[in-house]
């Protein structure tokens, strides 16, 4: 299966106006637009109900031209860049010509047509009209803490299939000409553990939507249409020239990479994954041929999220500042066999896709790496490491339910130490839930939130791996239970240029009555009683360079400030540090 843009169908399709715009304007119209994706971003956020989206941020949010390419997306989950394009690709696809109506909502979380990552992220469309033509797409995609399905938060790490995961909104009209659809409000309602939550949610993601349609029509009435549209052609021109300038910069040639993926959670696996990307001064293709078919667990990923995946690495290595808009993944081109684990086809489950998502992405990475070590770091924790803790509050007795991802380490790079506790690179610029919020709105209390201290030389290196962390959560009320999803468990981060590898994302059960259960990477369900305690531990990122070539004060360093014992020191490193001064000796065998 073959995605490429043609380039002069998609430039005979958005010649819609001839008008000549100055460049001044052309700035103008490009910020505004930016402007009007933030806005529907910070919208959204300030109106939910849910902590996965105000504190979190596990959402995203932009405008689309009329063809739905991008133009504008709000910071959020890295994962989601190029899912709302498909979308609102998918919207036109099942509401030609004059079926899509000023007023018209479309609600969608089908995986494997347009949604592209499993049925909690739902997605909302709105055509925006002006002068009664269509103009533009406002599009947003959001976590909901329920959909349904067969365990709370609805994205199970065991599930068959597709209809275990919760409710399917094939792309039906949520609003028909600003007719409220009742029935699909009362289908969620009656369907979803915490009905307040996700319609909540949903309602701030059609507020959000108003907004971009707003704002857009402010611009119009401004500029004026026509310019407007020059604007958006500019826009997508300008983003397709700066890419293909940053290409011709990128090594050239043919460069590959393979891995696994863990499991598919209900033990099957590793599954192999791989690729081949192939460099040329016009394009840049991967081809994951021969990587693993879907699986019968929910670790598969459709060609969307891949799409999606392969599109956060692109920008990584050719302009990360850029402004993200469809115009500037033009050369990219992804090949992949039909039906394999990063595209998959209904009904296999997909609730964990991201960790394939990640895996996919990160052998891009892992392939280019070594020849971009100024763009690119060794390898990080790469799972989402994601967390569904539900059970009775110790106090009111009422239901409450934890949906959150873990943060962990990146991998050390060419002249820097790696980032510690930090998200994923599919997760983005999004949070934890701050322990504070955990405490006052669950039946848990966090027993620990620190640094992980590895003490197996885990991301030693020149420049050493930043740090994992642990977050423990104690039950308040017995029968809680826990849904643990930590991929890279089996595969750890990968070090560079004779950097040591990192340390695995894993979780033990710490139980009250003194037994330690573990480690795991994935577990679906865990009972837990009162004062049982679920220690997360994520992993340490890659090492980048040998380490008998870092700086023996760093670490000297570094043991003072708890990133590696004094055996580690001495073994790893070749440097003797004095527990109580840390004063150093560097012994024989280190390099100059």
């Amino acid at each position: 299966m073959i995605s490429e843009i043609s380039l002069s169908k998609w430039r005979k399709s958005n010649m819609t106006t001839s008008v000549k715009v100055d460049p001044f304007t052309l700035e103008i119209v490009k910020d505004s637009l930016l402007a009007a994706g933030d806005e529907m971003f910070v919208a959204l956020a300030r109106t939910s109900m849910s902590p996965i989206i105000y504190e979190v941020l596990d959402y995203a949010s932009g405008l689309t031209d009329a063809q739905g390419n991008l133009l504008t997306q709000g910071n959020g989950v890295t994962g989601f860049i190029g899912m709302l394009t498909f979308m609102v690709k998918e919207t036109l696809k099942k509401y030609p010509g004059d079926k899509l109506k000023p007023g018209d909502v479309i609600i969608i979380n089908d995986p494997y047509n347009g949604g592209g990552s499993h049925l909690s992220d739902v997605g909302l469309v709105m055509p925006i009209y002006y002068e009664g033509e269509l103009i533009a797409f406002s599009a947003n995609k959001a976590h909901w803490t329920e959909v349904g399905g067969k365990d709370p938060g609805s994205f199970t790490n065991d599930a068959v299939d597709i209809f275990q995961e919760g409710l399917q909104f094939n792309c039906i009209k949520l609003y028909d000409e600003d007719r409220l659809n009742e029935g699909i409000v009362e289908i969620i309602r009656s369907n979803v553990r915490f009905p307040d939550l996700s319609l909540g949610d949903m309602w701030a993601q059609v507020a959000a939507l108003r907004t971009g349609d707003r704002r857009l029509k402010e611009l119009c009435d401004k500029h004026g249409k026509e310019t407007i549209l020059a604007a958006v052609n500019y826009l997508l021109d300008h983003g397709e020239t700066i890419s293909r300038q940053e290409i011709k910069k990128l090594p050239k040639g043919v460069f590959e990479a393979e891995d696994y993926i863990d499991t598919d959670g209900i033990g099957n696996g590793p599954f192999k994954i791989k690729v081949k990307v192939t460099i040329t001064d016009d394009e840049f293709i991967c081809d994951f041929r021969g990587s693993h078919p879907q699986v019968p667990g929910p670790m598969n990923c459709s060609y969307t999220g891949l799409m999606s995946a392969v599109r956060v690495i692109f920008l990584a290595m050719t302009n990360p500042e850029q402004d993200v808009n469809d115009g500037v993944f033009r050369p990219l081109k992804v090949i992949v066999d039909k039906k394999s684990i990063m595209s998959a086809e209904r009904p296999v489950p997909v609730s964990n896709y991201f960790e394939t998502l990640l895996g996919s992405l990160d052998l891009v990475w892992k392939a280019l790496a070594p020849h971009l070590p100024n763009r690119l770091t060794a390898g990080h924790h790469l799972s989402v490491c994601s967390v569904t803790l539900s059970g009775n509050h110790q106090d009111t007795e009422e239901p409450f339910l934890i949906v959150e991802p873990s943060v962990g380490g990146w991998g050390g790079a060419m002249g820097q130490d790696g980032a510690s506790g930090q998200f994923c690179v599919a997760d983005g610029e999004t949070y934890n839930v701050p322990i504070e919020v955990a405490e006052t709105r669950y039946g848990v209390l966090l027993d620990e939130y620190s640094l992980r201290q590895d003490g197996n030389g885990a991301g030693a290196g020149e420049y050493i791996g930043g740090k994992g962390v642990i977050r423990a959560y104690r039950a308040l009320s017995d029968g809680q239970s826990a849904t643990v999803t930590y991929g890279r468990n089996k595969f750890y981060p990968w070090g560079m240029n004779k950097g040591h590898e990192g340390s695995p994302n894993e979780f033990y059960i710490h139980k009250a009555n003194g037994e330690v259960d573990g480690p795991y990477g994935v577990y679906p369900r865990y009972k837990l009683q009162k004062n049982d305690v679920v220690r997360l531990m994520t992993g340490t990122g890659g090492g980048y360079g040998s380490p008998l070539k870092r700086s023996a004060a760093q670490v000297a360093k570094d043991v003072k400030n708890g990133y590696f014992t004094i055996e580690e020191a001495k073994e790893h490193f070749l440097v003797e540090v004095n527990p109580e001064t840390f004063d150093y000796i560097e012994l024989s065998g280190r390099l100059s």
